[in-house]
This record gives C-alpha cells, structure tokens and sequence, in this order.
C-alpha cells in the first residue's frame, strides 16, 4: 500500500544547493504529446531524500490559456482549470523545489522536455540536471513486467491502486516504483552517489514573484487525489477528487 501525502515542503535556498538533496519525482498532465506545441495543465513534485525518505511534495492544476486536451486520457475537464494558476505563478516554487535535485519520472526525459518548454516560454532556461528514469530501472530490475509503462510496472511490483493520470497519483506511485527498484537485490546500492553530488552542484535560476493577478489576492492551488489501496475493481475504485490545497501566498 502506497503513503498518504506528507505534510510540508523542503526549504533550502533555490540557486545554491549545499550538499545532496535527494531527489524529486515528478509528472506532468499535458494538453497533448508535444512540448512544443501543447501545454502543461497539471503538475506533481514529490520529494525524497537522499535515502528516498519522503521529504514533502507539491501538486496543482495549472490554466493551459487554451483547450486541456484529451479529456479521454486525464480526465481533465475545461471547467476544472478555472482560476487555477498559470504556470508562471507556480514557477519559482518549481525552481526552489527542484533545485538540487536528481529529476526522477518514469519516461523522465518526456516530463522534462514539458517543464523545459514551460520554463523557456517564459525566459527561464533549465539547467542540466541528472536525470533517472523508473521506465529504465523497472526494466532491468522488474524483468516480469507485462509492459514498460507505469501501470503495468507497479503491477509488477504489486504495489496496489493509485488514481492513474493524475499528476499527484503517478508521481506518488512513481517515488513508491523507485525504491522497489533500488531496494531489489539485482540494484547495486552505489549507484546514486554520483548523480547526487552532480545534482548538488548544479547551479539554479531565481525567478520573482509572479504578478499575473491584478487583485494581488493568493494564487490558489488546486490538487487532483484520491485514497491509495489494495487493487480493486475499475468499478469500485475510489473517485479522484478536485479539492483547494492552500495558496501560493500573496502575488503583490
């Protein structure tokens, strides 16, 4: 059974990192499959630590200034973005948050291009950052696997329901996929000292506080979640609920 959220958030400086910070699993709910040309419309951090001790995470729905996409596949609605925040709002949070940090996802290199593309448009260029893919790790430490993508892995490792393409629920899921991987016998223990201390090292951005709303109220957060359990029938799966996680903090 995977854990419940984990309260808070780490707080070192963004932009000078002093000594290994862990990691930050990630994933992004997008308006479509390219980063060039479609937006990022809901997005999850999760943080761990260098042991892979949860440290705090950060999820929200973000305003794509357009059509959400394939409703079909994340089960987005046009209404459920309304006043969420744009990803400007929520870009020096990512900055700090990530900053550091080992970027983990599972098919990482395509959350990545996602957030490098948001950075970029709005001036902000990513460092490079090391990068580690749960796709590749499952694919040589969970070898009976029926796929490589992420549901088909936590099968593998039976690791129970999760609310699939929410970002909050696959980055959850995916910190979970992480430490099966690195705790399986066929995982050499040393393998993450050295991209630690190379994500350490890493100098990253500052960016100001957003001032994209003219009434200067509190950017509201808006997060997708549902319970985890043991697997269960599609029809009785818990339902994934749209609830108001705090702020950002004022914008003035």
């Amino acid at each position: 059974m995977l854990p419940g959220p984990v309260p808070g958030t780490s707080g070192a400086v963004p932009g000078a990192p002093d000594g290994p910070r862990g990691f930050a699993v990630v994933d992004v709910e997008a308006t479509g499959r390219s980063p060039w040309r479609h937006r990022v419309v809901e997005v999850a951090v999760v943080l761990l630590d260098e042991r892979l001790r949860p440290e705090g995470e950060f999820a929200t729905l973000l305003d794509p200034l357009g059509p959400v996409g394939p409703t079909h596949v994340h089960r987005i609605r046009q209404c459920d973005v309304e006043g969420a925040p744009r990803f400007r709002e929520i870009a020096p949070r990512l900055l700090e948050l990530l900053a550091g940090r080992v970027l983990v996802g599972h098919h990482v290199s395509c959350d990545h291009a996602f957030l490098d593309r948001e950075f970029a448009r709005i001036g902000v260029p990513l460092p490079p950052v090391p990068l580690l893919c749960t796709m590749r790790l499952a694919r040589a430490h969970l070898p009976q696997a029926r796929g490589q993508g992420l549901a088909a892995c936590v099968e593998a490792a039976g690791l129970g329901w999760y609310p699939a393409h929410t970002a909050l629920g696959d980055a959850r899921v995916t910190a979970e996929l992480l430490r099966h991987c690195v705790g399986a016998p066929s995982c050499p223990p040393d393998d993450w000292a050295g991209p630690l201390r190379e994500a350490a090292r890493v100098p990253w951005p500052r960016l100001g506080r957003a001032r994209s709303r003219p009434s200067g109220t509190a950017v509201p957060l808006l997060r997708r979640e549902a319970p985890y359990g043991p697997r269960l029938p599609d029809s009785q799966a818990p339902e994934v609920v749209l609830t108001r996680a705090g702020a950002m903090g004022s914008t003035a």
